[in-house]
């Protein structure tokens, strides 16, 4: 989704995907959040006193994500300085209501177990009656008619399909980053976002920075002319190790795979899709468009030894090309001990941005510093996305979040392979990643990605 500055997570701009590229917490806790009256969705008139939480994927990011959704409850909910609308603003002082988690669904028990322990520390009890696991709990879960606010936070792999059921089951989303691994994964999540439209359901994704406030003010001011036309820029998440899970004796490979899942390409897209889409989004959001090619990319595996650490790379660097010319430079590094550098910056003719709160120009005149009220985006990214729906004008993110995960996508192909894709080149990919069959068992995995013998299609 191309986006207008106005509006960075709603409006097209001049570029439409599917046209280019085909033809305090605690203690409120402990009772129900106050919130305001919501839409149910659906397309219809239908109105709900609740907003009534299920979970997909109980791990950190998803009790993370609950722990957000009620935290945002807490405050008045006013759509961020992207997201304003008089209708929004107008809704929440309509009605109170509340914010329940009524579902929680993962593949494993444990997990479930340890998400449910980590919300009664806030008051928050799950029955077991509404806690699903296995490969089907998110159906079970989908099935629930109380729940009408669905937080997927699966690893990557899983989030198309199931983001897919959750609208077709009528339910508004909230789906962490990235959205997909593959090219077939991104074109689902295109036709989900279609069907949310048609169905007048919210989709948010977790690219929080759309929702934080610097950000939005900042970028504004780059898409309204503030540096000029931009020439080039630079993108980067350059960081050190993080977790591993070991491998126990009883683990099947499915089930250490999946447990153990940032270090498998299939499960989280690797790295450069995974973690550094927060700043592919940036560029994409600033630009006003995706890249039409990754014109050369490297990357590779020098740190991470041995099975433990699956078979991704610990690094890329990324040269994409935009239209009208704008080159991006991009890397990404995931090894511990070196200089880190988290962050994004644009060059214009008249100027240059750090994107997220500062404007530099020549003209000593327009350079500007964000001085204002900085909330906590991976709240205020709930907050958005109920007052949106609040406002019955909901929120979907659906074709941004699939831009910037085929752009991480495209990065990660070009350096598998050596040589350089095109943006129409990716999408024309059929290559599913994963297992043709979910089960505990044998699941083979291939080997380093080696540039030059590796084949992208």
């Amino acid at each position: 989704m191309k986006t207008s500055s106005a509006h960075p997570g709603g409006a097209h701009s001049r570029r439409d995907f599917l046209t280019t590229t085909t033809a305090g917490l605690a203690g409120a806790a402990a009772t129900a959040m106050a919130v305001p009256m919501v839409h149910a969705g659906s397309g219809d008139d239908a109105r709900t006193t609740e907003i009534r939480i299920g979970l997909i994927g109980c791990g950190g990011r998803g009790t993370g994500a609950v722990l957000n959704a009620l935290g945002a409850a807490t405050k008045v909910i006013y759509p961020s300085a992207g997201y304003h609308t008089e209708d929004a603003a107008e809704g929440a002082k309509v009605s109170q209501s509340h914010v329940k988690v009524v579902a929680l669904a993962d593949l494993f028990e444990d997990r479930l177990e340890k998400a449910r322990g980590e919300l009664a520390k806030v008051g928050v009890d799950v029955g077991r009656d509404r806690c699903f696991t296995g490969f089907e709990g998110y159906k079970k879960l989908l099935e629930v008619p109380e729940v009408n606010y669905v937080i997927q936070a699966t690893p990557p792999h899983f989030r198309p399909a199931h983001l897919m059921a959750a609208v077709e089951a009528g339910k508004n989303v909230f789906i962490e980053k990235p959205a997909a691994v593959d090219v077939p994964g991104v074109h689902l999540l295109i036709e989900a976002g279609e069907l949310a439209a048609k169905k007048n359901l919210g989709i948010v994704a977790g690219t929080q920075r759309r929702h934080q406030k610097s950000y939005i003010e900042t970028i504004k001011r780059i898409r309204d002319g503030a540096i000029g036309d931009i020439v080039y820029a630079k993108a980067y998440w350059n960081g050190g190790q993080i977790w591993v899970v070991d491998r126990e004796s009883s683990m099947s490979d499915l089930e250490w795979q999946v447990r153990n899942w940032n270090y498998f390409t299939w499960l989280s897209g690797d790295h450069i899709v995974e973690q550094h889409v927060h700043n592919l989004d940036v560029m994409n959001w600033a630009i006003g468009a995706h890249p039409v090619k990754a014109v050369s990319a490297l990357g590779g595996r020098q740190a991470r030894q041995g099975e433990r650490q699956g078979h991704i790379y610990d690094h890329f660097a990324v040269e994409f090309e935009y239209p009208g010319g704008v080159t991006v430079f991009s890397q990404c590094r995931q090894i511990s001990n070196c200089d880190n550098l988290v962050g994004e910056s644009v060059v214009g003719t008249k100027g240059t941005s750090n994107c997220s709160d500062r404007i530099e120009t020549k003209d000593r005149s327009g350079r500007w510093r964000y001085r204002g009220p900085s909330p906590n985006p991976y709240d205020q990214e709930h907050q958005d996305l109920i007052a949106s729906i609040l406002a019955g004008k909901p929120i979907n993110e659906a074709r941004a979040i699939a831009e910037s995960t085929l752009t991480g996508i495209l990065g990660r192909e070009a350096a598998y392979s050596g040589r350089a894709i095109t943006w129409e080149e990716a999408l024309r990919s059929r290559t599913r990643l994963g297992p043709a069959e979910y089960r505990f068992g044998p699941e083979p995995f291939p080997p380093v990605a080696v540039p030059g013998q590796y084949k992208f299609t």
